[in-house]
């Protein structure tokens, strides 16, 4: 998936992919509660937290550790969001921003 896709469809497709999970991506709702219908325990829950420190390059700590933060892709979306610089959003560069090409002669 590409690294511009947002970040409910980045996560969509982690969560399949590491929980071998029997439905596409897409039929993940953004308010489905993931315990709940995917009966997600303990365990399958660090997948998901080894999941977004490597998809996100993000690290968590203990403290955001809950199951709140984690009952559904809208919460793990805004813990994910809470963690990237600029809140997951790329800045806009100025044009001074741009890097110069050498020119050859």
């Amino acid at each position: 998936m590409p690294d511009d896709a947002p970040i409910e469809d980045q996560l969509k497709a982690m969560i399949v992919e590491r929980l071998f999970l029997k439905v596409a991506p897409d039929e993940i709702a953004d308010d489905d509660l993931l315990m709940e219908k995917f009966e997600i325990d303990s365990v399958r829950l660090f997948e998901i937290v080894i999941g977004l420190e490597e998809v996100f390059d993000i690290s968590l700590e203990d403290d955001e550790f809950s199951i709140e933060r984690f009952e559904s892709v809208k919460a793990i979306a805004a813990l994910v969001r809470d963690k990237l610089p600029h809140g997951g959003v790329v800045p806009k560069s100025s044009p001074g921003d741009q890097p110069r090409s050498e020119s050859r002669l």
